[in-house]
């Protein structure tokens, strides 16, 4: 079953190869701040404590200050937190996100949109 034509813009802030940035890592965060913890975020958004580590990690590294703060062990003080700058990147990445997607109806997009057939042909030949 096809629907109406569908404009997908994702944004990606790179730092040199790695992505510092994305709808994924921004989820990521989201899901860091409600629930404490890495291995909980991860739970929550069905991905491995790994690689839920590991996306922080790139996040921590690209960024000229943490994103993400951990204590570990299993005291009250322990797990994860966004810091003051990672919900500050945060804040402006949806904003980036909510920008583009009032962009992302108008004009522009109702021409293409327009053009659009709602499935592929089965051959360049028909």
């Amino acid at each position: 079953m096809t629907g109406p034509p569908r404009l997908k813009i994702k944004i990606q802030i790179h730092s040199g190869e790695e992505i510092a940035m994305g709808p994924g890592k921004a989820d990521l965060l989201d899901a860091i701040r409600e629930h404490g913890s890495i291995s909980a975020a991860g739970r929550a958004m069905g991905m491995s404590y790994r690689r839920a580590w590991l996306l922080v990690d790139v996040m921590n590294r690209c960024w000229d200050a943490p994103l993400v703060q951990t204590a570990p062990g299993r005291a009250a003080t322990s797990g994860a937190r966004v810091t003051e700058f990672g919900n500050s990147v945060l804040a402006h990445y949806r904003a980036l996100q909510e920008g583009i997607a009032q962009v992302a109806h108008g004009p522009d997009y109702d021409a293409l949109a327009a053009r659009l057939l709602p499935k592929p042909r089965a051959s360049q030949k028909a």
